[in-house]
């Protein structure tokens, strides 16, 4: 589909757009957009009108809805980016009678951009991009539990008091990471593994404006951290850098990991509908994962867990490659060393290791090629990757490679796994 496609009758495009007031700032549209078409600022998400090809890639991975708005407007008159930054809600509807009219307030250069959209550069002979969202499904697995979302929105929170709180790492404060049990009484707050929340920092920004909500991915199974209990967990890192190594405080993460038993906190979700694990017996479940990433699979592992100590289900393999800087800053190190072998296959790889070289998960599943390689040909199984951006496309290669080192259609594999609901991507 291209640019003109998202054109109406006489010059009108149906500009897509991002609700302010609903979106959480969570990546996912940024991250799932196959064209590039969304960036983002220190306030909003948006999309780019000469860029935006009507994919709709972005739509089912969004967990709020908010990326799917829609605005008729004249070409010459389409939000800009920087109008789009700007706003702390969505613009009315333009009427109709109205489009043929002039505007100064959003004219010029949106429109030039969308009547001259940049043509795709093809790509040198011989190469091939490889982008791994586009194998990420947008589904469940057929048998995955049905899913609440949005029960309580950003206008509208619900609130929970923290009922536990300690530090799941060996790692000294800038590196350590807090294991954090919400408790929401007697209000409906339903949750499956997979699914996350949004915690809203109390406060203002440097503009005094609310802060926004964070996204958290729930560490705990369906029935609570505390079995038979109206409450969850949520694995999150104390944020004292940037990517870049910059000093800088995390907002909403230290606001979390300084949480006291006691305290109450703003929460909004719950969020997701597809990144839910299968609940047929003997599926299989691969997890991939680094850091805070470990939260949804320490979810369905627990699940799996408390199902086979009832015996009322009979699960089938269950994979873990976890990976972290070093073991003192893997969350939950302890008690994953406790976990039966016959159970669960951990795999751990550290990139900081003194005097050790870099190993990342990729790498460990590369050297488990065998047993990957036979959980790929089973339709059972299903994989999970949750953690950084930067780890996604390694191991969606290492997938794509291990496979085909055997002889096996990647394509035809990959569009199967997507279509099924069988590789869900959930990286930030």
């Amino acid at each position: 589909m291209d640019t003109t496609t998202t054109l109406i009758d006489n010059g009108i495009l149906k500009q897509h757009l991002i609700d302010p007031e609903i979106c959480i700032r969570c990546n996912t549209c940024e991250a799932t957009c196959p064209v590039g078409a969304i960036t983002h600022d220190d306030n909003n998400y948006v999309v780019r009108a000469d860029v935006c090809n009507g994919c709709m890639a972005c739509i089912a991975p969004c967990p709020t809805g908010s990326i799917d708005n829609w605005r008729s407007v004249p070409v010459a008159r389409a939000y800009s980016v920087e109008e789009q930054l700007g706003w702390e809600a969505l613009p009315a509807e333009l009427p109709p009678e109205q489009w043929g009219t002039a505007d100064s307030a959003h004219s010029g250069s949106a429109a030039t951009a969308v009547q001259a959209a940049p043509a795709p550069v093809p790509a040198e002979p011989g190469t091939q991009t490889f982008r791994s969202a586009q194998y990420g499904a947008t589904v469940p697995p057929w048998s995955a539990a049905h899913p609440y979302t949005n029960l309580f929105g950003p206008a509208k929170p619900t609130t929970a008091t923290v009922v536990g709180n300690f530090n799941c790492t060996e790692a000294g404060f800038d590196s350590q990471t807090h294991h954090v049990v919400l408790d929401f009484g007697s209000m409906p707050f339903p949750v499956l593994e997979g699914q996350s929340i949004g915690i809203i920092p109390p406060g203002t920004d440097a503009l005094g404006k609310a802060h926004h909500a964070r996204q958290y991915s729930v560490a705990s199974p369906r029935n609570g951290e505390r079995p038979g209990y109206n409450n969850l967990a949520l694995t999150v890192k104390r944020v004292t850098q940037d990517y870049d190594g910059h000093p800088v405080r995390g907002i909403a993460s230290n606001y979390v990991c300084d949480l006291k038993v006691g305290d109450q906190v703003q929460v909004i979700g719950p969020f997701g509908s597809s990144f839910l694990m299968p609940n047929h017996p003997r599926s299989h479940i691969v997890m991939i994962c680094t850091g805070t990433g470990s939260a949804p699979m320490r979810a369905m592992t627990e699940w799996r867990r408390r199902l086979r100590s009832s015996g009322k289900f009979e699960g089938g393999k269950l994979m873990l490659f976890f990976g972290a800087r070093t073991q003192q800053e893997l969350p939950y190190f302890g008690p994953l060393q406790s976990l039966p072998k016959d159970f669960i296959d951990i795999n751990l790889a550290f990139s900081r290791t003194p005097g050790q070289p870099k190993r990342y998960v990729q790498d460990l599943m590369r050297e488990r090629a065998a047993d990957l390689l036979a959980l790929l040909r089973d339709g059972s199984s299903h994989f999970y990757v949750c953690g950084l951006k930067g780890m996604e496309e390694g191991v969606v290669m290492a997938l794509r490679d291990i496979a085909q080192d055997a002889g096996l259609d990647w394509e035809t594999l990959g569009a199967a796994l997507k279509r099924e609901g069988r590789l869900h991507l959930e990286t930030y």
